[in-house]
């Protein structure tokens, strides 16, 4: 059966049946892209977020899960790993980057991947995890199968993206805080909470 009009990108696609071990993405920027694109939630069309620094280019295809949503259970975890309560969901899609070593020229497309870990971080008292996958069947990185199999240097440019792409110009100020890196265990779990976020907060979109 053929759709009349395109699936929204985050509550028309599936995040497919093999989850938490393999997850469909979608891309909304590539390292190419000298702006940040996103999915604007009203209509899922790609709008222009802002420009990019020069030094912000994430190595990386970058994008969300479909059919996730980081609320009370995401953020639940990232209290009880910090020692904290004060920490409440960022309301998006979870967001994912993915390693290939194929250039992939635009976003707007779906992916198939193997997160093996990621990035906790805070955007002032918002849980906003990060986490990291591969291509699935890359040559170059499909065989990764946590964080710790990645080459140093990627690491530190993942962490200096994310630490810095939310920086104003001319301000000292950071507004995000990268507090730990985890590995698949982790990454596997706040999946299977951002989908039961998700089922809780939006069980009326079929």
């Amino acid at each position: 059966m053929f759709r009349q009009y395109k699936a929204h990108p985050w509550h028309g696609v599936s995040i497919g049946n093999l989850y938490p071990e393999i997850v469909t993405a979608f891309v909304e920027i590539v390292p190419t892209d000298t702006v940040k694109y996103e999915v604007d939630k009203d209509s899922g069309y790609l709008s222009i977020d802002r420009p990019q620094k020069y030094s912000n280019i994430i190595p990386a295809l970058y994008g969300f899960l479909p059919q996730t949503y980081s609320g009370q259970q995401v953020a639940e975890l990232c209290n009880k790993a910090l020692g904290r309560t004060d920490i409440v969901g960022d309301s998006d899609p979870v967001d994912i980057c993915i390693l290939t070593e194929k250039d992939i020229v635009h976003g707007d497309l779906l992916v198939k991947c193997r997160p093996i870990g990621g990035f906790r971080l805070l955007d002032t008292n918002e849980a906003d995890d990060k986490l990291i996958a591969v291509m699935r069947n890359d040559v170059i990185y499909g065989h990764y199968r946590n964080m710790s199999d990645i080459p140093e240097q990627v690491i530190e440019r993942l962490k200096h993206y994310f630490t810095t792409y939310k920086d104003i110009p001319g301000s000292d100020t950071r507004r995000t805080e990268l507090v730990s890196i985890y590995d698949v265990d982790v990454a596997h779990d706040i999946i299977r909470r951002a989908i039961n976020d998700y089922k809780e907060n939006f069980w009326m979109i079929k």
